[in-house]
């Protein structure tokens, strides 16, 4: 049996017996474009529930009155519910159908979002947090699944489309976003923003969704500890990667305890999956065909967009010292093209094998990433437009690409399953993504500024010449020789610093095309894909 044609998940094979009647959506009615903006508003949400919190954490700290450390569990306690509930939520809604579990998300989410900013406390805060990430963590799984089985056939491609599309530019919007509150309004509304788009999310869901029946009898048939151990196992893991590079990895207990106490809860799930009758997971059967390496080639792209959306940030702040509003100028050029070639590179995909657009956009996107490493300390937002719009264009091929061949992978039972497999594979490609670039650039830096400053020689004659340069400018502020000597070694330190984080930069962008070449073979090695009716 063929993997498409047999379910992986306990999920799966509860559904299998009536997957094919699940009533589909007619294209020529308005119900299937309004449940589809729901589900799309949901993908945008949860997407913007991270970027924006990560990048207005120092406005988050700053209004709860919090330190840096204390604060740093803000975004982790966010992320922990949304991995959780994407655990849960595709089997919850197999239960209590998708419609429901929807809508609970999104009150869940709207009451976090409304009391999160009036908390009296960081710890009220944080509860809310982890409450809001329940509620969004539900919108991800179960976009993909109301995609697969509830549209019209001829529209799940483009459905697919506008997901990925939609996914990649709330995320590079984000940045935009939090700055204009900000500057405008008040820190409070990077929360409050969702009090606004939720209840329009709340309707398109309401009308534009089909109500399913309450099937109670799948509780006996699905793997309740195995779903247990799944997400307190991946829920461990994630906080130690999120937390990782602050606390220094193995030079902390807290993380050790947290990696160890989550490999152990994890390898738990797995033996149990491969032991028990009923497993939440299949994991033998997983394995089999197209599947898991297009799970693998989602995380590496996660990987890379990660990596790179930290670098550039990173870079404009600490190098050029952009705010937030002029960091987001930067990479709202990452998000327009997608505006424009989504429904081209669907109707692409209807005409061609996926494996080879899948290609092209891994190629794109390395190319992009090599042009990077043409970095220097004088790039500013110019600089990085040509590289940011070609590596747009290969996202948005290469994600509806990988996420159109695993819908056409996948037998339709598993639609709820595969969802969950998205969430777990995308929040885990993008934390590690971002746990090793953030350790990676940082350990870099700290390299490049030894070899550098072995090459400062204060007997050398460059070196007396940029001195004399600095105190000459030094000199015009203050008449004490000693203080402008001063002022000037720092002045050249800094600039060795400075150097030592562009070169760390450039070592960073030279990692996340070495992941795109990486993500081109997994291509190649992949089998053609079975015949679908998407």
């Amino acid at each position: 049996m063929t993997l498409h044609l047999a379910p992986v998940s306990a999920a799966g094979r509860a559904l299998h017996a009536f997957a094919d009647l699940q009533p589909r959506l007619r294209a020529d009615t308005l119900r299937p474009y309004v449940g589809i903006l729901g589900v799309l508003l949901g993908s945008i949400i949860a997407t913007f529930a991270s970027r924006v919190t990560s990048f207005g954490l120092a406005d988050l700290r700053g209004g709860l009155q919090s330190g840096f450390d204390e604060g740093a569990w803000i975004t982790t306690a966010l992320g922990i519910g949304q991995m959780m509930a994407g655990v849960a939520s595709p089997y919850l809604g197999a239960i209590f159908g998708v419609r429901r579990v929807l809508l609970l998300g999104i009150l869940a989410m709207f009451i976090a979002s409304l009391l999160g900013p009036l908390s009296p406390n960081l710890d009220a805060f944080i509860a809310m947090q982890v409450l809001s990430g329940i509620g969004s963590g539900t919108f991800i799984p179960l976009t993909i699944s109301f995609i697969i089985r509830s549209l019209p056939a001829r529209l799940v491609v483009y459905g697919i489309a506008f997901y990925a599309m939609n996914s990649e530019l709330s995320q590079n919007v984000a940045a935009s976003l939090e700055g204009w509150y900000t500057e405008n309004w008040s820190w409070h509304w990077i929360d409050w923003q969702y009090c606004a788009m939720l209840p329009l999310m709340f309707v398109c869901i309401w009308f534009g969704v089909p109500r399913e029946t309450i099937n109670t009898g799948l509780m006996r048939d699905l793997d309740w500890p195995g779903i247990a151990y799944a997400a307190i196992g991946l829920g461990l893991l994630y906080a130690g990667l999120d937390q990782g590079n602050r606390l220094d990895w193995s030079s902390n207990g807290l993380i050790i305890g947290l990696l160890l106490s989550g490999s152990l809860v994890t390898l738990v799930f797995v033996v149990r999956e491969s032991v028990t009758p009923r497993p939440f997971l299949n994991l033998g059967r997983l394995l089999r065909g197209n599947l898991l390496m297009l799970m693998l080639l989602l995380a590496g792209f996660r990987f890379i967009i990660q990596s790179t959306a930290y670098i550039i940030p990173t870079y404009l702040q600490t190098v050029q010292n952009f705010r937030e509003l002029q960091v987001g100028s930067v990479l709202l050029w990452i998000a327009v093209p997608q505006l424009v070639i989504a429904i081209p590179v669907a109707e692409l995909l209807r005409r061609t094998d996926g494996r080879w657009v899948l290609a092209l956009g891994s190629a794109l996107i390395g190319i992009a990433c090599w042009m990077g490493t043409g970095l220097t300390s004088q790039w500013a937002t110019g600089d990085f437009l040509p590289s940011q719009i070609l590596q747009a264009i290969g996202q948005s091929f290469a994600l509806t690409a990988l996420l159109a061949l695993i819908v056409r992978t996948i037998n339709l039972a598993d639609a709820l399953a595969i969802g969950c497999l998205l969430q777990i594979t995308r929040l885990f490609g993008g934390e590690i993504g971002t746990a090793f670039m953030q350790t990676f650039v940082r350990v870099r830096e700290q390299i490049h500024s030894n070899l550098v400053g072995l090459h400062v020689d204060a007997s050398a004659g460059l070196t007396a010449d940029r001195l004399a340069a600095y105190r000459g400018v030094v000199g015009g502020y203050t008449a004490d020789a000693a203080s402008a000597a001063a002022q000037a070694a720092k002045l050249l330190a800094a600039t060795v610093a400075q150097q030592a984080s562009v070169l760390s930069y450039i070592d960073g962008f030279m990692a996340a095309a070495g992941g795109a070449f990486l993500c081109l073979l997994l291509v190649a090695l992949m089998h053609r894909p079975p015949p679908s009716q998407f």
